[in-house]
């Protein structure tokens, strides 16, 4: 069966006969009954660890009391294990008699510090920011012993915040803004970021290439790190931003048994079901399978607008001995809708507009038809073999493979800048492939040279992407004012044109007119690299990186004139005092980033097709400083940072033909940071974090509006970004397992135009406040959260976009866990 043109209802009895399957060999065999509490050595309650029944399917996690509990267990001697990495298990033989319940009290042999070091948290506290990545600096690292800045943001709280939308995950990350909603176009249809006053885009999947032309689906999300600054050096050319870039990690297979099944419903449409199942195959655990599904459908709050998509993400764990290991991830997703209108403010001559009032835009408009959809089919492939060479090293070797396409029709609405006040609808078809392989292959060692301690990583890189494009050139369709008045003057020819209208049959009548656009590229990056992390002192660190980098790209493969290929040098250092240990960090690191800029094609006015374009590489280095504190017996983690970025020879569009690019200019963004995570009291967590970005224009671009010197770049974002989220769950008395959740997101103004030549157009600051309600136990929530409560009109946008918001919405949700 073709997984793509399954229907909702085939999707949904998969998921169903699926869980069923797995869960009825399980109910067969349920007597008895396991309960118990976990202490630590000093006393306190051991939350969030794995309890396993050894050699069994069997397994659960403590909770924040430190109790778990095991059901329908046969009746049979059995060995508990308490599995916690990096320290010797604790184990303890228990019998379980059918319709009894057995109980054990047990103390684990190591300190409540220890236990913490290894991401074990009292109080929730594993929900805020998991103290360790393996992706940012490719080798275990802590975070209080990075020299690199980077934010968390964990499954655990896209769950309570009932997020069914990557855009609205990345809200709860400091000094991040979305820009650009996702468009599904080729090369770039998936939302954009600032990060830092530079654009980004979410295409890295656990630390390799994961390509996207629409949007990511939550689901099978286990955490979303957003690494600060340009990362060149770890993470190579093709999918970095100068002000940082995201890393989504997904959900791995683990150890035994478990299902959980949820069904979110809500405003405008809003129906979403998600089923996520592990178990083992074999009876020795060393094989394991994680299913990921989600259905979801959801309308516009416009008057047209649509999003209907499919997820599948099966992964497989293989472990083969103690020494060698593999898992292979892989994720299926297909996506359909009507892409949502973003109006594009003039770029050649002064503004008809000169803010929002005068706008006057109506915002339940969509100037658009649910006829003209485009669909975005993608698949992710992730295969990676681990080998323990020797007790100070590891091998490490990568395989990732993705597809993305974009199928159907994607709309351009530039002002018309005739002092009408009228944007024109154009509109194009396409049929485009991207495909990009990476392979990597990383040695990471942890030893000693005399008492000095080295941990290092030291890979090879090949990255290769092909992009197919097929599809129609541009037609005009009609002019619409933002208040949705329509004509048929065509500001092209200057006559009037027959009606035309937002179906398929109409538009594709036009664009048959209108030619073809086809061009296949290809280009290829051969990287090495290496990072070596010293312990000079015991709390004094030195980090020093380095990338060689070539790039080679054949262009348009029809012809040779667009060959090129160059090498670069990324370096990176980076330094981390500690006055006291794992608690207190003072760092500072210099970093560097580039990024070669692939062949374009460039058009005349008429979007014609004229040639090809090559550019010299862009080039970044930042040089930042700050503090990293753990406190307060781990309850209070946070990092303020201040740091300065430069970069040149910036590639921008053409504000004369927006289809083409030029190169020219250089700019500098300096700002503050601050992200705080906090548990001050049993039952309540925090997260906030606060970012100030001063960009501008250091050296002009000849009558480049994008790069007019001394202006903030129109790319940048707003200054300011504040995010707040607190939860709060009754852990004791009448309201126990009852709890509530209350945030928000403050942005100040944005300047998405801003020229002397053009003027200026400001977005106003706004304040967005959202809140939750909610009961759960171990085994099932239930959680209404209204998003957006003041119903606040408010507008993101970039590049002279203008993108109204979502306004208040309510989202029920649903969970059970078997």
């Amino acid at each position: 069966m073709n997984y793509l043109n399954l229907r909702p209802q085939h999707f949904i009895f998969i998921i169903c006969l699926f869980l069923i399957l797995t869960t009825t060999n399980t109910l067969a065999q349920t007597n008895g009954k396991l309960k118990g509490s976990i202490t630590t050595s000093d006393g306190e309650p051991a939350a969030g660890v794995n309890v396993i029944l050894k050699n069994t399917k069997y397994n659960t996690v403590t909770n924040q009391d430190g109790n778990f509990e095991l059901n329908r267990l046969k009746s049979n001697d059995y060995v508990l294990q308490i599995s916690l990495t990096g320290y010797e298990a604790l184990e303890q033989e228990v019998k379980v008699n059918g319709n009894e319940t057995t109980k054990l009290n047990l103390q684990l042999k190591v300190s409540n510090k220890q236990l913490q070091e290894v991401t074990i948290y009292n109080n929730n506290r594993a929900k805020l920011f998991p103290k360790q990545s393996n992706y940012v600096s490719k080798m275990p690292l802590k975070n209080i012993e990075n020299p690199q800045v980077y934010n968390v943001v964990t499954a655990d709280l896209l769950k309570e915040q009932a997020i069914t939308n990557f855009d609205d995950a990345i809200k709860n990350i400091p000094g991040i803004q979305k820009l650009w909603e996702s468009t599904g176009r080729s090369g770039g249809g998936s939302s954009f970021y600032a990060i830092r006053g530079f654009q980004t885009q979410a295409n890295i999947v656990n630390g390799l290439p994961g390509l996207t032309n629409g949007s990511l689906d939550p689901s099978n999300i286990e955490r979303i790190e957003v690494i600060k600054g340009p990362s060149g050096t770890l993470f190579g050319s093709s999918l970095i931003s100068y002000g940082g870039l995201i890393n989504t990690v997904t959900k791995k297979p683990y150890s035994g048994f478990g299902a959980e099944v949820s069904y979110l419903t809500g405003s405008f449409g809003l129906n979403r079901v998600t089923a996520d199942v592990n178990t083992n195959v074999d009876e020795s655990d060393n094989v394991a399978i994680r299913v990921n599904a989600a259905y979801q459908t959801e309308n516009s709050f416009q008057d047209a607008g649509f999003r209907t998509s499919y997820f599948l993400a099966p992964v497989l764990s293989y472990k083969v001995s103690e020494k060698l290991s593999f898992l292979i991830n892989t994720e299926f997703m297909q996506e359909e809708r009507a892409v949502p209108p973003m109006l594009f403010l003039g770029r050649s001559s002064p503004l008809q507009f000169a803010n929002l009032e005068e706008l006057n835009y109506n915002t339940k408009l969509s100037f658009y038809g649910n006829d003209l959809s485009i669909k975005n089919p993608k698949f992710n492939l992730q295969a990676q073999m681990n080998y323990k060479i020797s007790d100070q090293w590891t091998s490490q070797t990568a395989l990732s493979r993705s597809s993305a396409k974009s199928d159907g029709y994607y709309s351009y609405m530039p002002d018309n800048e005739n002092g009408l006040g009228e944007f024109a609808v154009n509109i194009t078809k396409e049929q485009s492939q991207t495909v990009t392989t990476d392979i990597q292959q990383n040695f990471i060692g942890d030893f000693k040279i005399g008492n000095i301690r080295n941990r290092i990583v030291a890979g090879l890189d090949y990255f290769a992407q092909e992009v197919t494009y097929g599809g129609s050139g541009y037609a005009w369709l009609y002019n619409t004012t933002p208040q949705g008045d329509v004509n048929y003057l065509n500001p092209y020819t200057g006559t009037v044109d027959p009606p035309t209208y937002p179906t398929r049959s109409s538009v594709d009548a036009v664009l048959a007119k209108s030619g073809s656009i086809i061009y296949n590229n290809k280009e290829a990056t051969y990287s090495v690299y290496a990072s070596d992390v010293v312990n000079i002192l015991p709390g004094l660190m030195a980090m020093a990186s380095l990338r060689v980098d070539y790039f080679d790209t054949e262009g348009d493969t029809k012809t040779d004139s667009d060959n090129y290929n160059q090498t670069s040098l990324s370096p990176k250092f980076g330094l981390v005092y500690q006055p006291v240990i794992d608690k207190l960090a003072l760092f500072a690191n210099y970093m560097n980033g580039f990024k070669n800029i692939s062949p374009k094609k460039t058009y005349n006015t008429n979007g014609d097709v004229t040639g090809t374009a090559t550019f010299k590489p862009e080039h970044a280095n930042q040089l930042e400083f700050g503090v990293k504190a753990n406190l307060l017996d781990e309850k209070l983690n946070a990092t303020v940072s201040y740091y300065n970025i430069e970069v040149d020879n910036l590639v921008t569009t053409d504000p004369n033909i927006p289809l083409n690019s030029r190169q020219e200019g250089t700019a500098r963004s300096k700002g503050f940071e601050f992200d705080l995570n906090a548990s001050p009291v049993k039952g309540l967590n925090i997260i906030a974090g606060y970012s100030y970005n001063d960009s501008k224009i250091t050296k002009g671009g000849l009558n480049n509006v994008w790069l007019e010197e001394g202006k903030r770049p129109m790319w940048s974002g707003p200054e300011s970004l504040v995010n707040f989220w607190a939860n709060y769950k009754f852990t004791d008395g009448a309201l126990k397992d009852f709890g509530l959740g209350f945030g928000g997101n403050y942005a100040s103004e944005n300047a998405v135009v801003n020229s002397d030549k053009l003027g200026k157009f400001v977005l106003p600051f706004y304040t967005v406040i959202n809140g939750s309600v909610f009961y759960g136990t171990n085994k099932f929530r239930v959680a209404l959260n209204i998003n957006n409560i003041t119903n606040k009109e408010y507008f993101n946008g970039g590049w002279g976009t203008v993108n109204p918001q979502k306004p208040r919405n309510v989202v029920a949700s649903f969970s059970y866990k078997f």
